[in-house]
């Protein structure tokens, strides 16, 4: 599904959240407090926006590797770093967030936009992204949400469910997808709960922010030992 719809992936997500995707990412890194120095793991990177950001910070990361399952996302993601000479600092590698292919405490920070809900064991990648960090590395995961504010929660519902896979299998031509966005949305664990999960894999300090009147929650923690 994610292959399918890779060529079109970026556009779509600029379009459907009016353009204020790009400011969720900022700061999402801007919660990493780099230094210049930092080696950052992006998991479910797809197309790599994140982990561009990351090396368009100021201060930027030292370098980032971005995992994904899904090679036609990635495919597009390593021609978006080449454009903006990017190489020698961005790898983009296949792989499975419940098995990261990094060695143990070797990133000092790691992070995820609007991909762990698609990953099956949730609870195993979140112990796998703990034992990669290093000790005081930090964590920052940006994940849709169902707003709780009256009138906004259904409001949202409207739109994810009517409008969103309307103009994303329009766009796209691919059905499936833009089904599987809303009903991700709804089934993916409520964000009083994900603090839970990663409290138990072991990360202190979690922290769930809202954004956007509550669409979107900006994950924090910090990996001690």
């Amino acid at each position: 599904m994610f292959d399918a719809i890779a060529g079109r992936y970026d556009f779509l997500n600029h379009l459907l959240s009016g353009g204020i995707d790009t400011v969720w990412r900022r700061r999402a890194i801007g919660s990493l407090q780099l230094t210049g120095r930092e080696r950052v793991l992006d998991l479910c990177t797809g197309t790599g926006d994140l982990a561009i950001a990351a090396m368009r910070a100021r201060p930027s990361a030292a370098r980032v590797v971005g995992v994904d399952f899904a090679g036609a996302m990635l495919r597009v993601g390593l021609e978006k770093v080449r454009r903006r000479g990017l190489s020698d600092a961005v790898a983009l590698v296949r792989g499975d967030a419940t098995k990261i292919p990094v060695a143990d405490r070797s990133v000092d920070a790691i992070t995820i936009a609007f991909g762990i809900r698609n990953v099956e064991q949730v609870a195993s990648a979140c112990t796998e992204m703990r034992r990669v960090l290093k000790p005081g590395g930090r964590l920052a995961i940006l994940e849709f949400a169902m707003p709780t504010t009256p009138g906004m929660g259904a409001l949202y519902r409207w739109y994810v469910r009517s409008v969103l896979p309307r103009i994303g299998r329009a766009v796209s031509r691919h059905h499936a997808a833009y089904d599987y966005l809303p009903a991700s949305i709804d089934a993916f664990t409520a964000p009083e709960q994900f603090v839970t999960i990663l409290q138990q894999a072991g990360f202190t300090d979690v922290q769930a922010v809202p954004m956007t009147l509550g669409s979107v929650i900006l994950y924090t923690a910090l990996r001690r030992d």
